[in-house]
């Protein structure tokens, strides 16, 4: 492996970017310290879709949208066991400027690209057959499935689509409908998955709990650097030293910039999704989507499924899942944009009740717009928010950002989607090989190109079901939230 084993790299955040960074630079045998201020890894802002083919968003570019599939399609090969593997379905209202057959030149293009991925590596091949990525339906089609007994386990779209089309109201949307092959993501299943994941690696040190309070550059010839850092089991701070540097800080990522001495121009905006409780005896409900402009009151309502009955509810409204102060920038005088207090204290110390609940309420209302029979679901007094960190000044950037300082051994990895995590540790590895701070041999290749990730030989299914189920309970939510609908195959992705 060259000199990498003599090599120190320090993670500051343990997010999905840093504990993917993390995983990706202790399997070629590098010295990775991560630190995290909670109690457990990837504990951040909502999550739920793994964005492959980025339909949620129909004002990005074609190009980001295919950039969104294959590294969804990477980081599925890497926590296969976080995903929920059902589809989503997309509608478009009636009362929307927009018309379902303006997507489908982008449908088409999503296929050819994933038929090219699988064409490059037939591992590639997660979503099922390329000419099943996406189904159009229209009234009539769907008017047929209602009628149709729901499947106790779907395996198709139109399977999937019966419940649906039970709970759809028709008459307010226009035809086609969508179903697409973007699949849930799970994040207390991710954070299992990373846990293990760095488990497998005695040269991976994760400090959780730990709250970082200076990093300096303590060597200016050979640029190391001195983290100091204080865990809350302790009373003194603690220092140790590393030959890199790397920020994955999510919405806390300008703190470090501001104390490595980099100016940068970026956003942060406070976000929240809601849990809900409602019993469908209709059968598995897809994820369904009806899109919106986004920030109006008809903004995009995105209902997430979960076992037993629990749904998360997106509303892209300043009245559910945006804040009308929650959007703010950074200044000439900090790289860190300033959230109102109140967020700061949501994210460190809970969420007041009757916010809570009331925001809860109107996500529930949202839904039951179009699916008039959810009005009877419940809030379970709980959500799912935090701050999101956006590169640069525009607020649609769907992809990854990663900014390297080669000269002072410091990465910047800010990602707004977690699915283009992966690839910005890829790009953090090549920086590396190129300014020749690790050499990695012919041998490598299979760590190099993560075809096969250590812990998916010794971790099985039943494993990151009790820890995802834990964890869920130790953050607050419902046990069965760390539990998905569907499976992906687990003997074959541990083979891929």
């Amino acid at each position: 492996m060259g000199n990498t084993m003599k090599k120190r790299v320090g993670i500051l955040g343990g997010g999905t970017a840093g504990s993917t960074i993390a995983i990706r630079l202790a399997a070629l045998g590098l010295e990775t310290f991560i630190f995290e201020k909670n109690a457990s890894l990837i504990n951040g802002p909502p999550m739920c879709h793994l964005h492959a083919g980025g339909n949620l968003y129909r004002e990005i570019p074609d190009q980001d949208c295919i950039n969104l599939l294959q590294q969804s399609i990477d980081i599925l090969r890497l926590y296969p066991f976080s995903i929920d593997a059902r589809p989503t379905v997309f509608a478009v209202p009636i009362r929307d400027n927009n018309s379902p057959l303006d997507l489908i030149p982008r449908l088409n293009k999503l296929t050819n690209a994933y038929r090219e991925l699988i064409d490059k590596d037939h591992n590639n091949k997660v979503l099922g057959e390329p000419s099943e990525y996406y189904k159009l339906y229209d009234k009539k089609q769907l008017l047929e499935l209602s009628k149709k007994q729901p499947a106790a386990h779907p395996s198709t779209l139109d399977e999937w689509l019966i419940p649906a089309a039970k709970y759809m109201d028709l008459n307010k949307l226009q035809f086609p409908v969508i179903a697409v092959k973007e699949y849930g993501w799970n994040i207390f299943r991710l954070s299992a998955s990373a846990h293990f994941a760095l488990e497998q690696y005695k040269n991976a040190h994760v400090f959780i709990n730990t709250n970082v309070k200076q990093v300096l550059n303590n060597n200016l010839q050979q640029n190391k650097w001195l983290i100091e850092y204080q865990q809350d089991t302790k009373q003194n701070t603690e220092t140790i030293e590393v030959d890199y540097l790397i920020n994955a800080c999510g919405f806390r990522t300008g703190e470090i910039d501001d104390m490595v001495g980099v100016e940068v121009n970026r956003m942060v905006e406070f976000k929240s999704s809601y849990i809900t409780s409602w019993q469908s005896n209709e059968g598995l409900l897809p994820e369904i989507v009806i899109y919106g402009e986004r920030g109006t009151p008809q903004g995009m309502a995105q209902l997430t499924p979960y076992p037993n009955g629990y749904f998360q509810i997106h509303g892209m409204t300043e009245s559910i899942t945006l804040f009308n102060d929650g959007l703010v920038d950074s200044n000439k005088h900090t790289s860190q944009p300033k959230l109102p207090k109140k967020y700061i204290n949501y994210i460190e110390n809970g969420w007041e009740s009757e916010s809570l609940i009331s925001r809860s309420q109107q996500a529930i209302n949202h839904v039951s717009e179009f699916m008039p029979r959810f009005n009877n679901a419940k809030t379970v007094n709980n959500a799912l928010y935090g701050g999101q960190q956006i590169p640069g000044n525009d607020e649609t950037l769907r992809v990854t950002n990663v900014q390297i300082y080669p000269e002072i051994n410091y990465a910047r990895a800010e990602n707004v989607k977690a699915s283009s995590t992966l690839n910005a540790a890829d790009e953090i590895v090549y920086s590396l090989q190129t300014n020749l701070f690790i050499a990695i041999d012919a041998s490598d290749e299979e760590n190099r190109f993560h075809h096969n990730w250590k812990y998916l030989k010794q971790v099985k299914q039943s494993t990151i079901d009790k820890k995802a189920q834990q964890l869920a309970l130790d953050r607050g939510f419902p046990v069965n939230m760390g539990l998905v609908n569907c499976n992906l195959n687990e003997l074959t992705l541990s083979k891929s």
